[in-house]
């Protein structure tokens, strides 16, 4: 890295501090969207979409809300001509959506524009030509009143030609392309310009577009640089300030939101930062932000599985698993912790009924993106914990897992995921969880239990189990008193010729669904002589032989440790 000499500060901050925009905490409002997905983000893929697939993207761009979409630059390729041609002659532009088109300020350029446009309600023209001081030396070798005169010249243009398609209502916008690299003082002064000749009103705004064509500086000070050309534009009430940053730095998302407190109102971006090099700013980020801010962002990403489905269609490209708000790991909380807090934190807002969404962890409710929480957020492998493996257990299959069970159960899940290097799915956690806890029936099964009172017992809840039982092969039948039913068989199994050491720690049930038809369960737990406690689940569509099931199940748990002594 040594060669970390060879770079310099290319930006240019404004002079005296434009920072009036740290004041401010949050956004709003949601600022004008533009898509630009069909022209940044097509010609960044490494094949770029058939003229079918962009058809289908820009139908589906238009379901998502999106009023203005950049459909390309139909004069530079046929594909985009034909493409532009397609959407007009077969009526595909609603009317309450506005195609942008790009062209360079060259006259014949410009002609071939307008010419496809023919037809076209509406239409921004969006004209650009760079203007940044590397771009001034090295590739146009021109002083600034020659660049100023190449965009004065476009603006011109687009005005004269406008004026010979009465039946459209087009608005012209201008990029000083590369603007974060060009000198501030410089970049107002050719806005002006351009301003000066197109004389936008309040009712007919242009659109200064403010690119971070290559993403030069941190973002505060692309939100001063934002903040300074926003004061010092001609017509601010007659201008739309547009933002179109790219993310060389990682920081195109700041780079957005700044920009908008410091007085941007427009974003040009992509579905999931699709765009050339490192991308364009992502769209779906920023418009998520905002919702989890309590603004409508105004456009609709309820079905976000659907939209990283429609994007990875026609892109070719793979939305990253942990890509905020859209990745598929990215309400997964494998973390034991995490799972703990996350499903104490939804059971609270159950429970309170609550409107408002603060559930640890979560930023937002994964509903509201067409996720759902059992398949979503609690993930079980080795690092997993108690809470998470009990989550799981309650919310796919219904066991209500008592508390001093859990530890001992997310254990055994946990060792079972190390042991074989995966992911657990939910089905895997309960075969793991039936298969150790759930009606465990060897050596010992209790066949048959009929219960009756004892008139003669001194509580009034005592009763008397008579039980037929197989024990390591061997059948018996014993009855015993107790002051329950399973007091009752558990005196009945201590009258077998085994010895069981043993004595009740705690008991719990429930229904395993709200239907009258379903199982209940039940949950046993015991304690021998050493200390050891052994849990022991039962379910049946009787609550009673679901107790003794679980009973059952505990004794052949605790079997494991010592054997049966005759």
């Amino acid at each position: 890295m040594k060669n970390v000499e060879k770079y310099k500060i290319g930006y240019f901050p404004p002079e005296t501090p434009h920072n009036k925009w740290v004041e401010k905490d949050h956004i709003e409002k949601a600022p004008i969207w533009c898509s630009v997905d069909l022209r940044d983000g097509n010609q960044a893929l490494i094949v770029p979409m058939s003229l079918e697939e962009k058809v289908e993207f820009f139908k589906y761009l238009v379901k998502l809300g999106f009023k203005e979409i950049e459909v390309g630059f139909p004069a530079a390729s046929e594909t985009e001509y034909r493409f532009l041609r397609k959407l007009v002659d077969e009526n595909l532009i609603p009317d309450d959506v506005t195609i942008q088109v790009l062209t360079q300020s060259r006259k014949h350029i410009i002609k071939k524009t307008f010419d496809s446009l023919a037809g076209v309600k509406k239409a921004v023209i969006h004209l650009y030509n760079s203007t940044s001081l590397a771009q001034r030396e090295q590739v146009f070798k021109k002083e600034r009143p020659e660049i100023i005169k190449i965009a004065t010249d476009g603006a011109s243009m687009l005005k004269e030609y406008a004026e010979k398609y009465p039946g459209t209502d087009f608005s012209f916008e201008y990029s000083p392309e590369s603007f974060t690299g060009t000198e501030l003082d410089f970049a107002v002064e050719i806005c002006n310009a351009v301003i000066d000749i197109w004389e936008p009103t309040p009712e007919h705004r242009a659109i200064i577009n403010l690119p971070a064509t290559v993403e030069m500086s941190m973002p505060h000070v692309y939100a001063s640089q934002v903040e300074y050309m926003c004061e010092n534009l001609h017509r601010r009430d007659s201008v739309i300030v547009s933002l179109h940053p790219h993310n060389d730095r990682g920081t195109a998302v700041a780079d957005a939101e700044l920009g908008l407190l410091a007085g941007g109102d427009r974003i040009e971006g992509t579905l999931f930062g699709n765009g050339e090099r490192t991308g364009n700013v992502d769209i779906v980020t920023l418009a998520m932000n905002l919702f989890a801010h309590g603004v409508d962002p105004g456009l609709d990403f309820s079905n976000m599985p659907e939209v990283v489905e429609t994007y990875e269609k026609y892109t070719d490209m793979k939305v990253h698993p942990r890509q905020p708000y859209g990745g598929r790991l990215v309400f997964a909380a494998f973390s034991g912790s995490h799972q703990d807090a996350i499903s104490k934190g939804m059971k609270w807002h159950k429970d309170k009924n609550l409107k408002t969404w603060s559930v640890p962890y979560l930023l937002i409710d994964p509903k509201d993106v067409g996720r759902e929480y059992e398949a979503d957020v609690i993930r079980i492998n080795s690092q997993s914990g108690k809470g998470g493996v009990a989550y799981i257990l309650e919310q796919n299959f219904g066991y209500v897992i008592p508390p001093q069970m859990r530890e001992e159960i997310g254990y055994m899940v946990k060792d079972i995921s190390d042991r074989e290097h995966k992911e657990l799915s939910p089905v895997e956690v309960y075969q793991a969880f039936a298969r150790e806890y759930v009606n465990v029936f060897d050596p010992i099964d209790i066949t048959d239990a009929v219960f009756r009172k004892a008139s003669d017992y001194k509580s009034n809840d005592g009763m008397i189990a008579r039980i037929e039982v197989r024990i390591a092969g061997d059948e018996f039948q014993f009855e015993a008193v107790g002051n329950g039913r399973l007091d009752a068989i558990s005196n009945a199994l201590k009258m077998s010729p085994y010895t069981f050491d043993y004595k009740f720690v705690t008991y719990s049930e429930h229904a395993l669904s709200a239907e009258s038809t379903s199982k209940a369960a039940a949950y046993v737990c015991i304690e021998d002589s050493d200390g050891d406690t052994f849990w022991g689940v039962g379910t049946h569509e009787d609550i009673i032989l679901a107790s003794v099931n679980a009973l059952v199940s505990a004794l052949n748990r605790q079997n494991r440790k010592d054997h049966f002594v005759e």
